[in-house]
């Protein structure tokens, strides 16, 4: 653990922390700062709306080094959605404008509808957003009343399930990948239904490796600094939770050795039966998480691909993989 000037040891691994409504994702890590005492090297594994809440995992020391491992992994959403007008914002925070009826829907014509939004599709992120166009954030252009043509981005949806349709409201379950907008989600639906439609409620029930039901709040995390300084410890995963999609290895003393100079190293046979270009996870023989690791067919040799310095044995160490 390092120690910087007038801060706490740097501690490494993983909050599966709740965020609240009507708090941004960079708030609920200046807060979860000041509760752990981390100032340095803490980041959160994808952005979500103030007006979302659930799963927002945080990053601590060298976690934030896997931080895209969290972000590329899959996320699960239930939705509340609005038909018959449309917003600004494409939620209920913006300006709500009538836009058709919606008295002819079905749950079977909503459910065709949204059939067509599964698989890999391309989607237009709102304006009401912090993608980037030329430098600029869209949310800021929108706020000065500007609107500009925005780029679809090509996503992937894996499934959309209806909880309940009590017109005009609509509950969907909504599992997809990376950078999948559910209000444009909710936007488009509406369009499609010729009736208009906006998210009222967003909830992250999943996000890269981390469930709701087993997240938590602020109030556990105060709870426990007020009885100890390391008590929200107790909260913590360690680096290697995120990657158990990923087949293990265990590596000796001089391949060890190799792999901490960033040298490449052999291993010999081998028992993982993953293809050998995917990433490895590296423990040592104790248990210990090393590294990711990654197989050079040209030089026959197994080379670093992230390093990490950890000094307690992990629970994931040569586990099955998990899909």
């Amino acid at each position: 653990m390092a120690k910087g000037r007038n801060s706490a040891p740097t501690i490494n691994g993983f909050i599966n922390f709740y965020k609240p409504i009507d708090m941004s994702s960079m708030d609920a890590v200046r807060r979860i700062k000041r509760i752990t005492g981390q100032r340095n090297k803490v980041g959160h594994g994808g952005t979500m709306d103030p007006l979302a809440q659930g799963v927002l995992p945080i990053c601590l020391g060298q976690a934030t080094r896997l931080m895209d491992y969290v972000i590329n992994g899959s996320k699960r959403y239930e939705t509340d959605i609005e038909l018959g007008a449309t917003t600004s914002t494409y939620d209920s925070e913006g300006e709500v404008v009538p836009q058709g009826a919606f008295d002819h829907l079905t749950r079977e014509l909503i459910q065709a509808a949204l059939d067509g939004f599964i698989g890999t599709i391309e989607q237009r992120p709102p304006m009401y957003s912090a993608v980037k166009v030329q430098g600029q954030r869209l949310y800021k252009l929108a706020r000065a009343g500007l609107e500009i043509e925005r780029e679809a981005r090509r996503v992937e949806i894996h499934s959309i399930d209806i909880i309940e349709f009590a017109p005009p409201k609509l509950v969907l379950d909504v599992k997809c990948g990376r950078g999948v907008y559910i209000r444009s989600l909710a936007h488009d639906l509406g369009q499609v239904l010729g009736c208009g439609g906006y998210v009222t409620k967003l909830v992250r029930h999943y996000c890269g490796g981390f469930d709701a039901a087993d997240s938590v709040g602020f109030e556990e995390l105060e709870a426990s600094v007020s009885e100890t300084a390391t008590g929200w410890q107790q909260y913590l995963y360690p680096l290697d939770h995120i990657l158990g999609g990923l087949q293990s290895v265990t590596i000796g003393a001089d391949a060890q050795r190799n792999l901490q100079h960033g040298q490449r190293f052999n291993l010999g046979s081998i028992t993982s039966d993953a293809g050998f270009l995917e990433q490895h996870r590296a423990y040592s023989s104790d248990g210990t998480f090393l590294a990711l690791i990654a197989f050079d067919p040209p030089t026959n040799s197994w080379y670093p691909v992230k390093v990490f310095q950890s000094d307690s044995v992990s629970p994931y160490a040569l586990l099955p993989s998990n899909d």
